[in-house]
């Protein structure tokens, strides 16, 4: 059974008594479904799941639903014998996407208080984007991602304790001992194959089998594209030639979309693909970082897409493109193979899980730096850039942006697979494993609150 920090949110949520209804949402094959029905059935006698998909494809009950009694009536032609008291009787919709109307519909059924309710969907990002019956002020939403690095930890035994030493460390800046550096380096170089969709992490923990593996990751990649195929034929070619991209896109040294390629036609521009790329980012099988010229705090100030890098959701899903079962030059960090990409994914991932917008610095005459966040702490820009290889303290993109006093920075952080972590001027190097720590409302140490 894999711990997921999300549990507890829900948990707290379905005990709170909120006068809200909790939509999960997130990529298909991240656990959505597992951890809901998990906690609902320990809270709640009667556990009652719809998921609309099957509904949809089967005998169609809910398809036309859009009144509380119309619902009432045909959730009782299947659950008559679980509808008991508001206390007792937790209601799931799955996949609620299929039907929309049921996001409407959620705040009617809310305020008659018959029951709890709950809802999740893979696309449900897609939907909300297209629905103009939101209802605001009813809904709880909730972004849920695919294991990061610290649940992969815990998965390969660690405990909360050994998980809270290290956060120490990191908040203290005290390294961790050689033997130490190099388990958690091995585990971060094995979590790059394996990723964090759960059934690759359980089938890691249970075979080791790299080939049961890479097959799991090849049907869900292929789950994805089959996802655009409910677009019309003209957006669904588009949006799987961007996905099948993403791995080319990633090896480049610049490794944001270039537009022209996309269909070959020259003068294209980006609002060209708009819908395309909403798409792959609002269902969730995308990361975006948004370029950023000239930095001002908060980022969302000077966002554009103009130049948009788009990162696959889950890194063993790009190491299975990359590399498929030869895996020997992640785990041995082979001199010759350039393991940028890699590395920028599972960053890219691991910030998006804890909470992060994502930007990156471009500038023309001064270079590119690969992930700029909001620093809450100092109000500022932080900097982030990512080594895979050994000259991780040859950067000279970011010591312009810090040298630069237009700019609100004060500091700026490197990620290698270097063990020390050490100041040096205006930067601190960390090892790579340690962006698990880098939460939202403090990057370096403080109370930081995991949103």
């Amino acid at each position: 059974m894999l711990y997921r920090k999300i549990e507890a949110f829900i948990r707290d949520y379905l005990v709170s008594g909120s006068n809200k209804v909790l939509l999960i949402e997130g990529a298909r094959q991240i656990g959505k479904t597992y951890i809901i029905r998990k906690v609902g059935r320990e809270l709640y006698e009667n556990f009652i799941e719809i998921n609309f998909v099957e509904d949809c494809q089967g005998p169609k009950i809910f398809e036309n639903i859009n009144s509380i009694d119309d619902f009432y009536f045909a959730l009782s032609t299947l659950f008559g014998d679980k509808m008991k008291t508001r206390e007792s009787t937790l209601v799931f919709f799955d996949e609620i996407q299929e039907y929309p109307q049921f996001i409407t519909l959620l705040k009617f059924l809310k305020q008659d208080n018959r029951f709890e309710y709950i809802a999740s969907g893979s696309l449900l990002g897609v939907t909300l984007a297209e629905t103009t019956s939101i209802p605001i002020g009813s809904v709880l939403h909730k972004k849920m991602y695919q294991l990061d690095f610290e649940e992969f930890l815990i998965a390969n035994g660690f405990s909360l304790e050994a998980i809270e030493s290290l956060e120490k460390k990191f908040k203290d800046k005290i390294s961790l001992d050689t033997a130490m550096h190099e388990r958690m380096l091995d585990l971060f170089r094995k979590y790059l194959i394996v990723g964090g969709l759960p059934d690759c992490v359980n089938t890691f923990i249970a075979t080791k089998n790299v080939m049961q593996i890479r097959e799991i990751q090849s049907d869900i990649t292929n789950f994805y594209k089959a996802d655009a195929s409910k677009r019309d034929e003209a957006r669904k070619l588009k949006i799987r030639r961007i996905y099948e991209m993403l791995p080319s896109v990633m090896q480049n040294t610049k490794k944001r979309i270039v537009v022209k390629d996309i269909e070959g036609i020259k003068g294209k521009r980006y609002s060209n693909y708009e819908d395309e790329f909403d798409y792959l980012i609002n269902s969730g099988i995308a990361n975006e970082v948004k370029a950023v010229s000239t930095p001002v705090y908060p980022l969302c100030q000077t966002q554009g897409k103009n130049l948009l890098k788009l990162y696959m959701n889950d890194v063993g899903l790009l190491s299975n493109l990359l590399f498929r079962y030869n895996t020997k030059p992640i785990l041995e960090d082979v001199r010759s193979v350039n393991l940028g990409a890699l590395y920028e994914t599972a960053v890219a991932g691991q910030l998006k899980s804890l909470g992060h917008d994502l930007y990156y610095y471009d500038n023309r005459t001064k270079g590119e730096v690969d992930f700029l966040i909001d620093d809450y702490e100092e109000l500022a820009v932080l900097p982030i850039e990512v080594k895979s290889g050994r000259d991780y303290m040859i950067h000279s993109a970011i010591d312009k942006f810090l040298g630069n006093s237009e700019y609100p920075v004060t500091r700026g952080a490197v990620l290698s697979n270097n063990r020390e972590i050490k100041i040096v001027g205006k930067i601190t190097y960390y090892p790579i494993y340690f962006v698990m720590f880098f939460k939202p409302t403090d990057s370096f140490g403080g109370n930081a609150l995991l949103i």
